[in-house]
């Protein structure tokens, strides 16, 4: 039996500066041993096929836990926003939104220890996923085919984002895209679902809202084990490559389906309204990975983004630059006509 440290464990022991880009040869499949990888999986996986994928077997790899090491949550309580007094107004919340049904937040703080939430709001069953390594925070709907999936940690990643699983088939999905990469249902994509991040602040200030209860465990809510994370020079266990313009691999993007606006411009501008989409930066939120507590993060902000036309919300993510580039490789970057693309405080 492998013994495997933890992602936490292992990022404590590295440095900032080991984490600064460097040139790294690509991935081969006798680097990583696939055939003898997949054995491993197979004790963890016996019902995964893995004669079925949709990417190289190579592109994944451990990331320190086992299979539910994080555990997801499910069946979790919703409490009114006016019954909550636990959290800080600067923590971040991810927010969905479901046609006919109040808006629900899902605290930064839960999914920082737990990265998959399985819930149902309405009729819908929802799929709320936050990865902190790529600051990807996400929502979809469970069912394929129609059927409601639930999901799990599988403890590996692919381009240094979580790799879910469905309890149901065993297949590996990929948290960015909601796509199925291997197993019987490889191929297969998740519904995605009107979802965004904000304070909690401003959250708590929509009406008739609603908020995930704090779950009854004994783990560290409101802490943050990746400390000074979205810090680093080059982000962990990533062997992708650099995103363009000279965007620091850390820095923030508000990604809008296939568009990325770099955050430092949107907050630097105030407001953009282009290519169909207006953004507005709002201050008031912390990152959730810059100090050991989440509320006092350092301030990034936070962006309402909306249809130019029509004024309704949009989904979007404020991932890393990284990970649009490792996981949007067609993706247009939105920098603007004279924009300077150096490092900045708000990323």
């Amino acid at each position: 039996m492998r013994i495997m440290p933890t992602r936490r464990q292992l990022l404590a022991t590295l440095p900032v500066a080991a984490l600064a880009p460097v040139a790294m040869p690509r991935p081969t499949w006798a680097q990583f041993f696939v055939k003898d990888q997949v054995k491993y999986w197979q004790r963890e996986f016996p019902k995964t096929d893995f004669t079925r994928h949709v990417v190289p077997l190579e592109e994944i790899g451990d990331g320190g836990p086992p299979r539910d090491g994080i555990p997801a949550l499910d069946a979790v309580e919703v409490i009114p926003v006016g019954e909550e007094n636990g959290l800080d107004a600067r923590e971040p919340v991810l927010v969905i939104l479901v046609d006919g049904a109040p808006p629900r937040a899902y605290p930064h703080r839960y999914l920082m220890w737990h990265e998959i939430i399985n819930d149902r709001i309405g009729d819908v069953p929802v799929l709320a996923s936050w990865c902190p390594l790529c600051n990807t925070g996400l929502a979809w709907d469970r069912r394929v085919d129609g059927k409601a999936l639930t999901f799990g940690v599988t403890g590996r990643l692919r381009k240094a984002n979580l790799v879910m699983y469905d309890r149901e088939t065993e297949s590996w999905w990929q948290q960015a895209d909601g796509r199925a990469i291997v197993g019987t249902l490889a191929g297969k994509r998740l519904a995605p679902l009107l979802s965004f991040t904000e304070s909690w602040g401003a959250f708590r200030q929509r009406e008739s809202a609603e908020v995930v209860k704090r779950p009854a465990r004994k783990i560290g809510y409101g802490l943050n084990p990746y400390t000074r994370y979205d810090s680093y020079n080059w982000p962990y266990l990533y062997r992708g490559d650099a995103p363009p313009h000279g965007i620091p691999a850390l820095a923030r993007v508000v990604a809008v389906g296939e568009r990325a606006w770099p955050l430092a411009r949107v907050r630097r501008q105030g407001t953009i309204v282009e290519d169909g989409v207006r953004l507005v930066w709002h201050e008031g939120m912390a990152s959730p990975l810059d100090s050991r507590k989440i509320a006092k993060g350092r301030e990034i902000g936070w962006v309402e983004v909306t249809d130019a036309a029509t004024g309704k919300p949009l989904r979007h993510d404020e991932m890393f630059a990284f990970a649009f580039t490792a996981h949007h490789p067609r993706g247009r970057w939105m920098v603007g006509p004279e924009e300077n693309t150096d490092n900045d405080s708000a990323q």
